[in-house]
């Protein structure tokens, strides 16, 4: 058999994944596209030992393709979708004085508007508490 048989059908069952539903096509598509990649490398290969490569090289990739899906990774713990929620109970100090319930603290490249009692710049304080992108403080005794 060609190598272009077998990158042929790898593709069908790539394509046909897409149908079907589970993970099983993609893995067996993948194998074949492999035993298609090995056979142009060496095409001395007869098909007898590509068929036998095929059917190790499918049972490895379903395996590991199951492993997968039973074994999956450990969620990246993210801050994105956590909001100003993430600054909870983080130190910082003022960047600007906090007049009349109102100031600034830079995270990062951002200035933040902060509520809390008037103190000065440079004041060290906890975050409290959020209401929407407004960071509540509270001075660091």
């Amino acid at each position: 058999m060609n190598g272009w048989f077998w990158i042929g059908a790898g593709v069908v069952l790539a394509i046909g994944e897409a149908f079907v539903p589970g993970i099983t096509l993609i893995w067996i598509g993948a194998a074949a596209a492999l035993v298609g990649l090995i056979s142009l490398a060496w095409p001395e290969i007869g098909w007898a030992w590509q068929v036998a490569l095929f059917a190790v090289l499918a049972a490895a990739a379903v395996a590991t393709g199951l492993w997968l899906r039973n074994h999956p990774r450990e969620p990246m713990t993210s801050d994105v979708n956590r909001g100003t929620a993430r600054f909870v109970g983080q130190l910082a100090s003022l960047d600007t004085a906090i007049v009349n319930g109102r100031g600034e603290i830079r995270f990062g490249d951002t200035l933040w508007p902060v509520a809390g009692p008037d103190l000065p710049a440079g004041t060290s304080v906890r975050i409290t508490g959020t209401d929407g992108t407004t960071l509540q403080v509270s001075p660091v005794s």
